[in-house]
């Protein structure tokens, strides 16, 4: 039997939702940044949030307003006792960023009440609870950060008729594959972007992205980099949301022409993330990048280099009562 525990802490990292062709359905993890979450027990029942640090004090110290409180009193009621626990959030995820920051608070916190308590919750039954604290994010519980963070690696995400938590498929990923991100230094609520995107699209434009999105995964499976390289096209999110983004054509352009695979917006932006066969190709193309986005924005932008990084959430630290 696993002894009692006084407090938890919990990592879980950025993410690349939409990986360009697979709106809502495609994700992938990277090895930094990540939120870090801390639950210890409480004699109050539910969830105090006692600090945030990393937020410039913007987000929400009420539990129910907070991604991270809501996300930890969702897995506190898979308990049948009532418990309750006291919260401290460090943000690693820059706010706003196109990274998934929401969703990794969400899942960190999850994390750790589960440690704290012992409740050997399968991911399924996790990434159910992270995505109630998705909804205050976004006003809508969509996947495609939260289970890469969770499970990590590249993800595929699917919803049957009748299921109220999406399927997550781990997809193959090549050796060496490699993400350029660069963020310029402004904001996109995610909110707000998902209010950019029509109501309908052609079907000449639906058609062709359900073939890319095929083909993405396909190359995947097959380590097919002609194929990936292809696949890599975005008709439906990219073409109304970029106009939000710094500099977007010139980084795009920038990294193809220095070898990347593919350019696209990470989620809703403003990060631009470009997938390329190995970390060397993607150090020359965040340069690249870098370059494109100082000339037309300034200098107030990050940049980095990151592999897709198997590993999802994990506990960092566990204190016995």
């Amino acid at each position: 039997m696993t002894a009692p525990l006084q407090s938890a802490t919990a990592s879980a990292p950025a993410t690349v939702a939409n990986v360009a062709c697979g709106f809502d359905v495609f994700g992938l993890a990277i090895r930094e940044p990540a939120d870090q979450v801390t639950v210890a027990r409480a004699d109050t029942p539910g969830v105090t949030i006692t600090g945030i640090e990393g937020d410039g004090g913007r987000l929400p110290l009420e539990a129910e307003e907070n991604v991270a409180g809501v996300a930890a009193r969702a897995a506190l009621r898979r308990i049948e006792k009532d418990h309750g626990v006291k919260l401290t959030l460090t943000k690693g995820v820059p706010l706003a960023s196109g990274l998934g920051g929401s969703a990794a608070s969400a899942v960190a916190a999850v994390v750790a009440v589960d440690r704290l308590f012992d409740l050997n919750l399968s991911h399924q039954e996790m990434l159910a609870c992270a995505l109630q604290g998705e909804r205050v994010a976004a006003g809508y519980p969509h996947a495609d950060n939260a289970a890469p963070s969770l499970f990590g690696g590249f993800v595929l995400i699917s919803t049957g008729e009748h299921e109220l938590v999406p399927r997550i498929t781990s997809l193959p990923v090549p050796d060496g594959l490699a993400c350029a991100i660069v963020r310029p230094h402004v904001e996109v609520n995610t909110a707000e972007a998902r209010g950019r995107l029509p109501d309908s699209i052609p079907l000449k434009a639906a058609v062709a992205q359900w073939g890319h999105t095929a083909g993405l995964v396909a190359g995947l499976f097959t380590v097919d980099y002609e194929l990936i390289r292809s696949s890599l096209v975005d008709l439906i999110a990219e073409p109304v949301r970029k106009d939000a983004v710094p500099a977007f054509d010139a980084i795009k352009r920038a990294a193809l022409d220095a070898g990347a695979m593919g350019c696209s917006l990470s989620g809703s932006g403003p990060a631009i993330f470009a997938l390329c066969e190995s970390s060397d190709v993607a150090a020359t193309v965040c340069a690249r990048m870098s370059e494109a986005l100082a000339a037309e924005f300034g200098p107030d932008y990050d940049a980095f280099v990151s592999r897709v990084s198997p590993a999802g959430a994990r506990i960092i630290e566990s204190v016995p009562r």
